[in-house]
């Protein structure tokens, strides 16, 4: 039975209007070269359940934000929502007061720290870094991953001698969008220069690429992955721009879902020393069904809460699926996950 059939199958997806000819395209591709296993993954960043899967049900990988909800740039597809849910650590001695208890109360494994930019796009962490080598040094089993925004080799040393095990950032591959989108007056060279200068440390590395970034349509994209291509990263991680954050005078309009597929196969093509990982962040609805389903067909290693379906997908086109209750940039080794949400 090929894909199309099995697709047809599987309840949530036996309706949904994928390209006959791109599903065709991608099971030939797939024969050639067979794709590996498939990891889901359910960080506590939000609840999530589905008939497939259940979230971890505990603060077993948890984000802070070391400005609150406060962000300088303030960019159009973003307006600072992201920061929301976050948890608040706007003092080093909050944060580490926040995650002993957590690990204590909770067993967490590891953390995300992120907050909002300068006018620069730098997020100051820098007073942060003793109360991360005192966490480091009591829990060494703690994995830290942090949303470095720009910064130079020096910066990045830092960083890395802090005992941050992952770094990520966005790559974007067109100055207007740079621009108008971020309001930021720096070129697509300081994107390279900042990922070159992580790649020059012990962390692992994992950018991200926001499709869809200019107002909805594509533009930059193929440039970033060749940015990404240039460099030795642990991993890439794509998302969907989800156009319900931008403002009403500079509004986005939603990403063709053919366009989304073109830039997964373009990834999984082009990026073949790392794995390629589908992020938190893309459109509900009809349109997440259809970007979870390309992303599974395409050959990528890992999706952020699978949209309902998704899991059968997997295993319909033969691919064996496991479970991370951890962020996709981070559990990349097996050591957070299902071991985060044990007991």
């Amino acid at each position: 039975m090929g894909w199309r059939e099995l697709i047809r199958e599987i309840e949530p997806l036996e309706d949904l209007p994928l390209d006959r000819d791109l599903v065709d395209a991608l099971e030939a591709e797939a024969r050639d070269r067979p794709p590996g296993p498939l990891r889901f993954y359910t960080p506590s960043f939000r609840p999530y359940a589905t008939d497939e899967l259940r979230g971890c049900g505990k603060s077993s990988f948890p984000a802070f934000s070391v400005t609150g909800g406060a962000c300088a740039l303030n960019c159009d597809h973003c307006q600072a929502k992201i920061l929301e849910p976050m948890i608040p650590a706007t003092s080093p001695a909050e944060l580490e007061r926040k995650v002993r208890d957590l690990v204590l109360l909770q067993g967490l494994k590891g953390f995300l720290l992120s907050g909002g930019s300068n006018r620069r796009n730098e997020v100051s962490y820098e007073r942060y870094y003793p109360a991360i080598e005192a966490l480091k040094r009591d829990f060494p089993q703690l994995r830290i991953a942090i949303h470095s925004a720009l910064l130079d080799e020096r910066r990045a040393r830092r960083m890395a001698s802090a005992g941050i095990d992952v770094a990520m950032m966005d790559v974007i591959g067109a100055a207007e969008t740079i621009r108008q989108v971020y309001h930021l007056d720096r070129p697509v060279e300081d994107f390279e220069a900042t990922l070159a200068a992580l790649c020059g440390t012990g962390m692992e590395i994992v950018p991200h690429i926001v499709i869809g970034l200019h107002y909805g349509r594509l533009l930059g994209e193929e440039r970033a992955l060749e940015i990404v291509a240039r460099h030795r990263v642990a991993a890439l991680v794509l998302v969907v721009v989800m156009p319900y954050y931008a403002p009403a005078d500079r509004p986005f309009a939603a990403v063709l879902s053919e366009d989304v597929a073109s830039v997964f196969v373009a990834a999984r093509r082009r990026i073949r020393h790392a794995p390629v990982q589908l992020g938190c962040a893309r459109p509900a609805g009809t349109h997440k069904l259809l970007t979870d389903a390309y992303a599974v067909m395409a050959g990528f290693d890992g999706i952020a809460y699978p949209a309902p379906g998704i899991v059968a997908l997997a295993r319909a086109i033969g691919r064996p699926v496991e479970q991370e209750h951890a962020c996709c940039s981070v559990a990349l080794d097996g050591l957070a996950g299902r071991r985060a949400c044990a007991g």
